[in-house]
């Protein structure tokens, strides 16, 4: 899988900043707000990129709009500072509430509007022994910083290895209450011989990937990673995305990969076990005829390797699908090197030439141990 660039996961910034509900101006209107005698007010910002404000706060509303003495509510959702204050001061001048000449007027961003998302995280974050957490933050992103990239960043960074390759974002106001019950009438509709039926994801729902295949590249745009106030950033966890072992590699549960695919030759590795044969068999006949020989783990006495794997999988319909794997071929032909999914069980067993042929070897090695045994005595 490739890696997505994380510039997609943000946005652009415009030229000059616009203006929409929840921006705080300083606003100073001389005459109106403010006086020539004295001087107008001065606010520093905590956010160390916003340089200060003049004049006093006034907000823009939710419809857009802001309130100033002795003028209708003004539309400035969309424009600049510098278009801002041009309307003003023309609105002012145009009812003849200011002389021109001695319309002085000064508009400032007093404070950014922000945005406040929460942001789910299951990931265990790399700590050993936790697969999954619980984490929730509440944040506010600002103006422009309102988006996936910053969300993450937030709260630890890009998801970890043990995190799904995607972020879903669940935006504000849908009816999960509806999906809900959608989802269950038409499952509990299904047949028992039926495959499960392929369901959709809510239409407020919006996935973001974070790598990709190369023949499949994502097509989202900018606006799906914008966040808007009442969205969730959801972070799963992969903790489902194991396979099982069982037969001559013992009983176990291992972790998929993420970020490549692994075959079975891997995942026999991975589990602790050995393919190939190790050694001619010779061996056995002077170091004790293969006690506790093999290298896998489970596995007791010869010395020629199981090759006979047995991959259980489902299907589509739930269904358990056995798959046979002859780990010999596999050495050698790509092509049988199957790939393992999530909840495969591989079960590594000997074939019965190998049982034969490794019970003849444990034979050998006893009679040479007798034989040795004898001439000592």
């Amino acid at each position: 899988m490739q890696e997505l660039s994380l510039n997609r996961l943000g946005q652009g910034r415009p030229i000059a900043y616009q203006l929409a509900p929840g921006d705080i101006l300083g606003v100073y209107i001389e005459f109106i707000l403010g006086d020539e005698e004295s001087a107008p007010p001065v606010h520093f910002p905590e956010a160390g990129d916003q340089p200060p404000a003049i004049g006093y706060p006034i907000p823009v509303r939710e419809d857009g709009t802001l309130a100033l003495p002795l003028i209708d509510p003004l539309p400035v959702e969309g424009l600049t500072l510098e278009q801002a204050t041009e309307k003003i001061r023309r609105v002012y001048v145009e009812k003849e509430i200011l002389q021109r000449g001695k319309d002085k007027v000064i508009v400032t961003l007093m404070r950014r509007r922000e945005y406040r998302v929460i942001v789910i995280r299951e990931e265990g974050g790399g700590v050993d022994g936790v697969t999954k957490v619980g984490r929730g933050d509440v944040i506010d992103l600002p103006a422009y910083e309102n988006d996936v990239l910053h969300a993450l960043n937030e709260t630890g960074g890009l998801p970890g290895l043990d995190a799904e390759n995607e972020v879903l974002i669940l935006r504000a106001g849908g009816n999960g209450a509806k999906y809900d019950q959608f989802v269950g009438a038409v499952l509990s509709s299904q047949c028992p011989c039926e495959c499960p039926p392929i369901i959709g994801d809510a239409p407020n729902v919006t996935r973001i990937p974070i790598r990709y295949y190369p023949e499949n590249v994502p097509a989202f745009g900018e606006k799906d990673v914008l966040l808007e106030t009442g969205d969730i950033v959801y972070v799963r966890a992969r903790e489902t995305e194991r396979y099982y072992t069982g037969g001559l590699l013992g009983g176990g549960e291992f972790m998929l990969p993420r970020d490549y695919d692994l075959d079975v030759i891997k995942a026999i590795s991975v589990a602790g076990g050995s393919v190939g044969q190790g050694s001619t068999g010779i061996g056995s006949l002077t170091n004790g005829g293969g006690f506790g020989g093999g290298g896998n783990r489970g596995m007791t006495g010869g010395t020629i390797g199981p090759s006979k794997l047995i991959v259980i999988r489902k299907n589509e319909c739930g269904q358990e699908i056995p798959i046979r794997v002859n780990l010999n071929k596999a050495l050698y032909d790509p092509r049988e090197r199957i790939l393992v999914m999530p909840g495969d069980t591989l079960i590594l067993q000997y074939t019965l030439s190998e049982e034969i042929a490794n019970a003849a070897l444990n034979a050998v090695g006893l009679n040479l141990l007798w034989q040795l045994f004898q001439d000592d005595n």
